[in-house]
């Protein structure tokens, strides 16, 4: 639940959850300032027969949360697993990073499909007994390829992951897909973006290579961020072991960012995020 800050609201969950019988099992929460800010919580919770008291337990909510407290909320059944789709192209570090969570049950979602615009890695499929699509993109006729990855995902799927997919979205996409879109980007956000980030990196001497994990807007790697993490390196380093260096910190991050939004820890405020 988000909105604008004001006392009572932790009591007024509890309440509401004990009243129903629920075992509370944790109970996060954050405001940007204690006079006036943005409140942020994430209350997770044991309830027996869920199925049945939940029209009971959201008509409470709703009228303490949205009537009372004026804020945004959400309840959702941890148990159901979050349906992804992975978009690659032919680097595949970060997609079998991905696959290889999920088989080890480390990841809480599904994998609906694999999507890429190349078939360099169609032999995942067989692999990690996913679906493969190969949907080229064509310089100019892009938006057919986007139209055909729409009518593939439509009410399908409840996120987008782009597993180092080397391919910028449209606007029209991004509107028109209708669950959120999460890329890695293989540099630490806002330094060195835009093409041959490591190249960068080498002629400035930097002594840290990073990833950053974020939603994907139309403003070109402009989207609120999720996770980041770097890896130090010297001067001794080639570019060549920044890439690697720089794949295995992209994995790390995505994989994380990934989790954190099957698991229902990310509350987006803005250009900003809240993960708990």
């Amino acid at each position: 639940m988000s909105g604008n800050d004001r006392p009572g609201i932790v009591s007024a969950v509890s309440n509401i959850l004990t009243g129903h019988g629920a075992n509370i099992v944790s109970l996060d929460q954050y405001s940007t300032d204690p006079e006036g800010g943005r409140f942020f919580q994430r209350a997770v919770f044991h309830l027996d027969h869920l199925a049945q008291q939940r029209t009971a337990l959201e008509v409470d909510l709703r009228g303490a949360l949205t009537g009372r407290f004026g804020l945004q909320w959400s309840l959702i059944d941890a148990a159901a697993p979050k349906r992804a789709a992975l978009f690659v192209s032919k680097l595949d570090h970060c997609l079998l990073e991905l696959l290889s969570r999920h088989r080890h049950g480390e990841l809480p979602m599904d994998v609906v499909t694999v999507v890429s615009n190349h078939t360099d890695l169609a032999w995942v499929s067989d692999a990690f007994d996913v679906s493969f699509r190969h949907i080229p993109v064509e310089k100019d006729r892009k938006w057919q390829a986007e139209a055909e990855q729409l009518a593939l995902l439509e009410g399908k799927v409840d996120v987008v992951v782009l597993a180092r997919y080397m391919q910028v979205l449209s606007g029209d996409f991004l509107a028109a897909v209708g669950v959120p879109v999460i890329n890695i980007h293989h540099s630490f956000l806002p330094a060195f973006v835009g093409a041959a980030p490591y190249r960068k990196a080498k002629e400035r001497g930097v002594k840290l290579v990073g990833a950053t994990a974020h939603f994907v807007t139309e403003d070109l790697d402009e989207g609120p961020i999720i996770e980041q993490d770097v890896v130090r390196i010297s001067h001794t380093d080639s570019a060549e072991e920044l890439v690697r260096r720089g794949a295995y910190v992209e994995r790390l991050v995505l994989s994380r960012a990934v989790e954190a939004f099957c698991e229902d820890r990310i509350m987006r405020d803005g250009s900003t995020t809240v993960v708990f």
